[in-house]
Formats: structure tokens, C-alpha cells, sequence
């Protein structure tokens, strides 16, 4: 008998972690396979379903940052450690960890789009010997808007990190600014031709900053971008994902950028 795919599952609240006013990490329990990148749709009965990204994966939970921008993500931040939600997924195609194991890996991502990338960071900070050379450009709007603020610390420790946001008005911030494409040029490759380039973030920033990969001469094969949609079934039946023949939700958010190149919003 086939499972019901838009059958969700029970999954109870183990940890939540503030980061800005409007940004928590839920930690939820849950022992299966997924992959960096995957998203789940998160439910609550009489509120709706959202698409949520996989931002940790450890022992028996993951970890979804959720940004409260409506009414499931209202309501999802009313709840308290030990409530339930329902899941669905996970879902679409991830980063594959072993792509990468091996490789000079660049992994370039714009506010809100480290969280898809987040396991990828710190999965080869914990297995440093598994890489030649990881550099993370992390870029923000302002201080106040930073994530992941103690993974930054334990990061900057084992992998080469530049943290910037666009524009500091806090004159306490000690840190750097500017956009992320202007720090790529400064990143000493060891060999570009097979280099692998992760990049994750808005639309515009995605646009810009695999232009100034490539100007770099980073290889097309070797570029992968992740595509955040409006996935509402993620079993690419209903059609809102779309682009061209492609369903984001089957066929991504992951693409590889010779793929992600032709599709047209």
C-alpha cells in the first residue's frame, strides 16, 4: 500500500535558538535521511503549511530556521519547547556531502540563505581533514540582522571566514562591510579550475555574485546554486514552483549552474 505523501507526521519542538527578533533555529525531532539543502513543508492544523530549509542535521533531530513573516510563522513562534508540529519531507534535491569530500569548496551565501547551507559549514568544520580549503563569505543587510552568531566563532577557528554586512549604523560593530562580491576577489584559490562554488541567497545576489565566480574563473560545472520557491506540495503536483518544464521542488532548490543557467522565472 503506497504511503500518502501529503500525510504529515508529528514532530515534537526539542530546542529553540533566538537569533535576531524575527530569525529562530526550532530543533525537531526526527530520525531519517536528509541532505543539507532538502526543505520540509511544516504545518500547523487551521494556521496552513510552510517550506522550511534544513539548516542542521544532527542525531535524531534537524534544525529549520524560520523566519516570522505571516500567519503559520506567527503562530509556529507563539509555541514553547516540548510542543508539536507537523512535517512533510524532507523534500527536492540537496547538496550531496561526498561531492564535495576532497575538493577546495567556496560557499557563498546572503542573509537568510546560510541556513540551507549551514550543515554543509558544519559538517567540514568538524571534518577539516576532509577538505584542502573551505572558505565561507557570509554576507547580512546589518549587525542586527547576523545569524548563527556562536557558529561563526567556532567556524572562524577551523575554516577561513569573512563575515560582512552591507551597511553598519552601530558604531560598536568592529567588523567588516561591503557586499560579499567584493571579497571574493581577495580569496587566494588553490586551483580555480577545480574548485567547487556553493552559492546561496536572494535572487540579485545570487545573479551578481556567480558573475563575479565566473569573471574569476571559476568553472560553470563546478557552481552550484540553491532556488528557494514557493514549493507548496514539494511532490511537484501543483505547478506554483515551477520554471520552464522544472519543478523546483523535484528537481531542486540544488542545481548545478549549467542547469540553473537555463531556466527562465
Amino acid at each position: 500500500m503506497m504511503t500518502n505523501p501529503y500525510l504529515p507526521f508529528k514532530s515534537r519542538i526539542i530546542k529553540i535558538i533566538p537569533h535576531t527578533d524575527i530569525d529562530f533555529t526550532f530543533h525537531m525531532e526526527y530520525a531519517g535521511p536528509v541532505k543539507p539543502g532538502q526543505f520540509f513543508e511544516v504545518s500547523l492544523p487551521k494556521y496552513g503549511e510552510a517550506p522550511i530549509s534544513v539548516s542542521d542535521i544532527g542525531e535524531n533531530y534537524i534544525g529549520m530556521t524560520i523566519r516570522r513573516v505571516g500567519a503559520v510563522t506567527n503562530t509556529i513562534y507563539a509555541l514553547q519547547e516540548g510542543d508539536t508540529l507537523f512535517l512533510r519531507g524532507p523534500y527536492g534535491n540537496g547538496f550531496a556531502i561526498e561531492q564535495y569530500q576532497g575538493r577546495e569548496i567556496v560557499v557563498a551565501a546572503g542573509g537568510t540563505g546560510l541556513a540551507p547551507v549551514k550543515a554543509i559549514v558544519d559538517y567540514f568544520a568538524a571534518h577539516s581533514d576532509e577538505t584542502p580549503s573551505f572558505t565561507l563569505l557570509a554576507g547580512f543587510k546589518s549587525p542586527k540582522d547576523i545569524l548563527f552568531r556562536e557558529d561563526f566563532k567556532k567556524w572562524e577557528q577551523k575554516l577561513q571566514v569573512t563575515l560582512t554586512v552591507d551597511k553598519a549604523e552601530d558604531e560598536t560593530y568592529q567588523g567588516q562591510t561591503g557586499l560579499i562580491t567584493q571579497y571574493i576577489k581577495e580569496i587566494k584559490f588553490l586551483n580555480k579550475e577545480a574548485a567547487q562554488v556553493i552559492v546561496v541567497g536572494p535572487p540579485i545576489m545570487i545573479k551578481f555574485t556567480v558573475a563575479e565566480f565566473l569573471r574569476q574563473g571559476i568553472r560553470e560545472e563546478n557552481l552550484w546554486v540553491s532556488y528557494e520557491r514557493k514549493m507548496c506540495c514539494g511532490v511537484g503536483k501543483c505547478g506554483h514552483c515551477k520554471m520552464d518544464d522544472t519543478y523546483i521542488c523535484l528537481e531542486g532548490p540544488v542545481f548545478n549552474y549549467t542547469k540553473a543557467k537555463t531556466l527562465i522565472d
